[in-house]
């Protein structure tokens, strides 16, 4: 088969990498022009400022959040929100584990009423106790709620094994703590201009988006980025097992895997996990485990590289019976693959999905201008992932096979179970 010369594609090319100036600061942002559609896509993105840094109280970040998401302090939820639906945009806040957005998508006819409402968000958070309070009681439900679903219960103890993580949501005994001063700080020291990197598309151009930014920027208020933690992976090959009622057995497990984000190889890490795990029908953990064994109805596994992690994990259910089997099956089939190595048709089938279906990834503005925030995170240029692509297509065998062959860490395997009592 041949492969596109990614070099002429052009869905990759028109993002850019910009900068504006506010006060005595150079700020850096993502920005693509596109008049496709009449759409304008903004996020503020605040880099060192996700849930990693709750401190002693897991779920606050989470609550901010929330507590965005409820209008400003100046028009209250309701007047605020009618002021959204009655111009058609969309305004939400979201937070990650190292990061922290705010995101606005609006006709570019009403880019100038979506902006305001978005500097009016910034300029005067509905710091209400009674507001804290309902954001607080929906948090806590839905900690109630996802404590009968047992895949989220499993992986969240897989987290708190491998890496001493509480649950992004927080749990119920410290969100009953977060006041409005731990919420106001949370703002004061996170939400500044140190950590913004904007990214904008869409129907306008440069000039009139460094406009906007500066407005926005302004309203921000100054003061020190802190550096995001490195998570050690948990050294102690260890097990949870919760008992439940239930009919079925959920196993989480994950491992070390040591290749850093700015490594050189790491596209051989995509290579090897698609083959391996993450490409559903056709892995090998599939293959083995439903496919020739029965043992259950899906089974992944995947590699997690970030800033402040690096791991690989994954995921099966199973009968209460075929539990040992089970895990046992797993370990095997990592066991041959790092011993052994893909095939050639394996490495073939890769690079024919991975490199075939980049367009489908890549079609949509949000979709570009994701990809390219990820690069410039990441301290990549930003076309990385089209030097990637590059890399995967001349891609050789024995190459990939040296790489696989040299991280015997990911078979020290650590469980999450949560099976039927007595078992």
């Amino acid at each position: 088969m041949e492969y596109l010369p990614f070099s002429k594609l052009e869905f990759l090319m028109a993002t850019c990498l910009s900068s504006v100036q506010v006060g005595n600061k150079s700020i850096p942002f993502i920005f693509e022009e596109s008049h496709q559609l009449p759409i304008v896509h903004l996020d503020l993105v605040f880099q060192n400022s996700g849930s990693i840094f709750d401190g002693d109280l897991p779920g606050l970040v989470h609550l901010v959040s929330k507590l965005l998401n409820e209008g400003s302090g100046k028009s209250g939820i309701d007047k605020f929100v009618q002021k959204l639906d009655s111009n058609a945009i969309k305004l939400f806040a979201i937070n990650g584990y190292e990061s922290f957005s705010i995101s606005i998508t609006t006709l570019k006819e009403k880019l100038p009423q979506g902006i305001e409402l978005l500097k009016e968000l910034l300029e005067y958070p509905n710091l209400d106790k009674k507001v804290l309070e309902k954001v607080k009681n929906r948090t806590l439900s839905s900690i109630l709620k996802f404590s009968d679903d047992f895949d989220y219960q499993a992986s969240k103890n897989l987290q708190k094994l491998i890496f001493n993580l509480p649950p992004i949501f927080g749990e119920s005994e410290t969100i009953r703590k977060i006041e409005l001063a731990h919420i106001e700080k949370y703002i004061r020291n996170y939400l500044i201009v140190e950590n913004v990197v904007p990214v904008i598309g869409g129907d306008v151009g440069e000039d009139e988006a460094k406009e906007i930014l500066q407005s926005l920027i302004a309203v921000l208020p100054n003061g020190k980025s802190r550096e995001l933690p490195k998570l050690e992976f948990a050294p102690k090959k260890d097990r949870i097992i919760e008992y439940r009622d239930t009919k079925q057995s959920y196993i989480y497990f994950a491992s070390p895997f040591n290749l850093q984000y700015s490594d050189e190889d790491i596209y051989k890490a995509k290579v090897m996990f698609f083959i391996l795990g993450s490409s559903g029908f056709g892995s090998r953990l599939m293959e083995e485990v439903r496919v020739k064994h029965g043992l259950a109805y899906s089974v992944s596994g995947n590699r997690h590289i970030s800033k402040t992690r690096s791991y690989f994990s994954g995921h099966l259910q199973t009968s209460i019976e075929n539990q040992d089997r089970a895990i046992e099956l797993v370990e095997n089939v990592i066991g041959e693959f790092i011993k052994k190595g893909a095939t050639a048709e394996e490495l073939k089938s890769a690079k024919d999905f991975i490199l075939g279906s980049e367009p489908l990834r890549n079609e949509t503005l949000p979709q570009r201008l994701g990809q390219a925030f990820n690069n410039y995170y990441y301290g990549h240029s930003i076309n990385h992932h089209k030097e990637t692509l590059e890399k995967i297509a001349k891609l050789k065998l024995s190459d990939l096979n040296r790489f696989i062959k040299s991280h015997k860490e990911i078979l020290e395997l650590r469980y999450s179970i949560i099976t039927q009592k007595g078992k």
